[in-house]
């Protein structure tokens, strides 16, 4: 394996939605493959709504899943048993259950920004998809939000400031419309370097393929 231990750290933008579990795996996957590889990677977060018209007290799961997609009661229940043994092998816990509802995450997208203030954006967003597929929390009431800032050490009055002058909404919005205009019509979509999308949760292979292809490009441009 090639030496990179003197390679700056390998930007990857992630755009996602924190009630999107093949975003909790595809991070996972990609995290995975990169400490395999010896691959330093400067993550960046990125807001994407996948239910941006969500009523406020949100709708159930299942039903959700069955008008948005056509899935049926065992097409859900095969993929929450997939997506519950994908994140194991990861260290990330799924614990759905019957009755679990999606909520709309605008709030949750302005805690994650104003906690990157600090240096913990990144805290934040793996301490939500926590909350919401482990915990089973609802991420867009302010409460949670608040509680969850500070079980990661931030201060709560801070929080709950920053969430209801809404003072990170207009760049929430701004980045979300960026991503849009860039193509992204669903999440995870990664982007290597700048350059190189990657959609959907590949798995640590292909994550793993990905790194050794552009750690070998990097290689070749000195």
């Amino acid at each position: 394996m090639a030496d990179r231990s003197n390679r700056p750290a390998l930007r990857v933008d992630i755009i996602s939605d924190v009630v999107c579990p093949w975003c909790a795996v595809g991070y996972g996957q990609l995290a995975f493959a990169a400490r395999r590889a010896g691959v330093a990677l400067d993550i960046h977060w990125q807001p994407f709504e996948l239910n941006p018209d969500m009523v406020p007290e949100g709708e159930d799961l299942r039903e959700h899943l069955a008008a948005k997609y056509g899935s049926t009661a065992e097409q859900s229940a095969q993929v929450r048993a997939q997506l519950t043994e994908l994140g194991a092998a990861l260290g990330f816990s799924f614990r759905f259950f019957d009755g679990m509802r999606i909520y709309n995450t605008f709030q949750a997208h302005q805690l994650i920004e104003w906690a990157g203030e600090s240096g913990k954006g990144h805290e934040m967003k793996q301490a939500l998809l926590s909350a919401y597929f482990t915990d089973g929390k609802n991420v867009s009431d302010s409460e949670v939000l608040v509680e969850t800032a500070e079980s990661l050490g931030l201060n709560g009055a801070d929080a709950r400031a920053a969430l209801e002058s809404g003072r990170h909404a207009d760049n929430v919005r701004q980045r979300e419309a960026f991503w849009v205009q860039q193509g992204i019509r669903g999440v995870p979509a990664m982007v290597f370097n700048g350059r190189h999308l990657v959609t959907g949760a590949q798995g640590v292979e292909t994550y793993a393929s990905i790194l050794e292809q552009l750690g070998s490009a990097d290689s070749e441009s000195r």
